[in-house]
């Protein structure tokens, strides 16, 4: 390969599949290194295979490579979350007030398997699995580590580095090692709570045991269940729990306890998974983090993206989406800097680091909203009125439509003025002096709107 037109992506997850599917597009060749085995060709690891939610700004991705179509033909609609209150009827409660609005579950592994095989079909991108970068060199972007496939050494140099390698990035550790003379900023925050992941199969005729067009949750204060649908007719169902306190993992320990705890706890749920014990000891737990870091790039040679630079927990669906945008954005800037790196990656970074630190922040708080106030009175009212705006006023967006449904619009401004909305609408529900005055809502909106316009 012609060095000025090779590019070396560490990490063929989703990510890296996706970036080097645009750059082939756009005329340079890649050079792919995944250290993990072909997971089409290797099954995976029980409990691994976490559903994600793709949504607007990870179909205007897929759309630059012409694949959007072709994912949603895999992909389920979910018109909102399907509440399952310890007590009470179960309830609906819609992500958004237009009807046409919806998130999609996708199966990570199978979306990863579709960019990689249509990677796999053009020549100007190398795959190598199996292949563990040990060494970065930041200034001649070369990487060198050992091909477990050949049993030997490999070294390999490109025009440039772009590290896609998930959140144990080795690309950002080579970044972090330079911190004195990079001033590399970094941290890595994990909650309290792990996941694990259970299952609800079809029925005996392979049907749906459970609303199919919805994200299932069971809400129980300090934890909760999620169930995402398959294409199969199965569920794919995540415990978040605390390690510690009686419903923690790390006490819940015997056949007994757990069947005590799920009878207390879970049990409308029971009747659909009668499997439960063998899949709750059978499956690992796994920690939900969240890593911020800065600088993204070194020399022009060097990048990082995707969860290598900004991990998130799961809670907003947004995780993939966002390393999605990462490389629409990056294609978009190409469009200005061409192959003048140092620039790009500059731009780059400054541009996405303050969106990226938003949807982290974000994530966190949908981690306790969804845990601890989706059955909530005052929550629950605010999203009946949330409703009614969105139903009733194109111009009016929740904070959660703002980030899922208008990819046009930065994180760090939905942040911004969805926090500010959801303070108006919870004010106005919790007033019980008066009757909710919805042009008067609108006229709040309206003018919170016009008064941030110039400040973000």
């Amino acid at each position: 390969m012609e060095d000025s037109k090779k590019i070396i992506i560490v990490g063929a997850g989703l990510c890296g599949s996706l970036l080097a599917l645009r750059l082939v597009q756009r005329g340079f060749k890649v050079e792919l290194f995944e250290k993990r085995p072909d997971m089409r060709r290797k099954e995976l690891d029980a409990g691994r295979s976490i559903n994600l939610a793709l949504s607007s700004r990870g179909l205007w991705a897929l759309d630059r490579v012409g694949l959007k179509d072709r994912v949603l033909e895999t992909c389920i609609p979910m018109k909102g979350r399907l509440v399952h209150p310890i007590d009470g009827d179960a309830f609906l409660s819609p992500y958004s007030g237009r009807a046409d609005d919806h998130i999609n579950s996708v199966s990570r592994p199978g979306l990863n398997a579709l960019l990689l095989d249509v990677a796999e079909l053009n020549d100007d991108i190398q795959i190598r699995f199996e292949c563990s970068v040990q060494k970065v060199n930041l200034e001649q972007a070369r990487v060198e580590g050992f091909d477990h496939k050949n049993n030997c050494s490999f070294s390999s140099q490109g025009a440039i580095v772009i590290g896609t390698d998930g959140a144990g990035s080795v690309v950002r550790r080579t970044l972090m090692a330079r911190t004195p003379e990079l001033l590399f900023n970094y941290s890595q925050d994990f909650l309290r709570h792990g996941y694990k992941e259970l299952s609800i199969l079809p029925d005996s005729n392979g049907g749906f045991k459970i609303a199919k067009n919805a994200l299932h949750i069971w809400p129980r204060g300090h934890f909760m269940i999620i169930a995402l649908p398959n294409l199969d007719a199965s569920f794919t169902l995540t415990m978040f729990h605390p390690y510690e306190s009686e419903i923690g993992f790390n006490n819940l320990k015997t056949k007994e306890q757990l069947k005590a705890f799920f009878e207390k706890y879970y049990a409308d749920l029971l009747p659909y998974i009668p499997h439960y014990q063998e899949e709750y000891f059978s499956n690992p737990v796994g920690n939900l983090g969240t890593i911020k870091c800065y600088p993204w790039q070194a020399y022009g040679k060097c990048l990082i993206m995707g969860d290598a630079s900004h991990a998130i927990v799961p809670f907003y669906g947004q995780g993939m989406n966002a390393s999605f945008e990462d490389v629409r954005e990056f294609d978009e800037l190409m469009d200005v800097h061409g192959d003048d790196w140092d620039k790009l990656f500059t731009s780059f970074q400054d541009k996405r680091h303050k969106n990226t630190n938003a949807i982290a922040d974000l994530a966190i708080d949908n981690f306790y909203e969804m845990r601890d106030r989706v059955d909530d009175i005052d929550f629950k009212e605010k999203r009946k009125l949330e409703m009614h705006l969105e139903q009733n006023y194109k111009e009016y967006y929740s904070k959660y439509s703002m980030v899922t449904f208008r990819p046009e619009l930065p994180y760090e401004k939905a942040m911004i003025l969805g926090r500010k909305q959801d303070e108006i609408l919870l004010n106005m529900v919790r007033d019980k002096s008066q009757v909710v005055n919805v042009d008067r809502v609108l006229t709040k909106i309206k003018e919170l709107h016009e008064n941030m316009r110039n400040e973000i």
